[in-house]
């Protein structure tokens, strides 16, 4: 069974062209889709028509501040990671931007592997897969997730029956475990399951 991992869209959000380029480059080398936006007013209808993932945005910037773009977003796309990027922190803006459900704040100039780190650590927070592991363990922390509601139980409940702590259940219904085969048989009998039913309906 082949499993299909959806591609990961990127808008990089920054009045400087060089920046948005050298970061197009850098995030097309890893595998994602992205886009980029040098004028920030034009943001709104590119969130409108466009299905992205992550944002990553700018603070200061002419025409438009970031944190006045953030609000245009979440006024349309209330889930979206917005990841704030700005040669200036500061404490007024870092609190504004998470008000607003910002993911994370990044310094300028970024760290390459720092910045992969934080963008590893938004796709998980979002639940965005980027190999077909990682995408099995999401269909099975839904499925699981899935069975267990339907059935009205409590983690508590599942624990009892399995055997299993509550937060390695909780761990592997948000894909931030990978379950072992023993585990998966005990879930599957706790839910009166076949095994085969908990990897999805491919």
């Amino acid at each position: 069974m082949a499993i299909e991992v959806p591609a990961i869209q990127i808008l990089i959000v920054d009045d400087d062209p060089a920046i948005c380029e050298y970061m197009q480059t850098l995030l097309e080398k890893d595998g994602f889709q992205v886009r980029t936006v040098s004028d920030p007013t034009l943001v709104e209808d590119e969130v409108r028509q466009g299905s992205f993932h992550v944002i990553i945005l700018d603070l200061m910037m002419p025409k438009l501040d970031g944190i006045e773009v953030l609000k245009r977003i979440r006024s349309i796309d209330s889930d979206v990671a917005v990841v704030i990027f700005t040669a200036h922190p500061n404490l007024d803006t870092a609190v504004a931007s998470m008000k607003l459900d910002a993911v994370d704040y990044i310094k300028k100039p970024f760290n390459v592997d720092e910045f992969r780190d934080v963008l590893s650590r938004v796709m998980k927070k979002k639940g965005l897969a980027r190999t077909p592991e990682e995408q099995l363990h999401k269909i099975i922390g839904d499925t699981i997730r899935g069975l267990r509601k339907e059935q009205e139980l409590t983690l508590k409940q599942m624990s009892r029956r399995t055997g299993l702590s509550i937060s390695l259940l909780s761990q592997i219904e948000r894909a931030e475990s990978s379950p072992s085969i023993s585990s998966l048989y005990k879930i599957a009998v706790a839910l009166d399951s076949k095994i085969n039913s908990l990897f999805g309906n491919n």
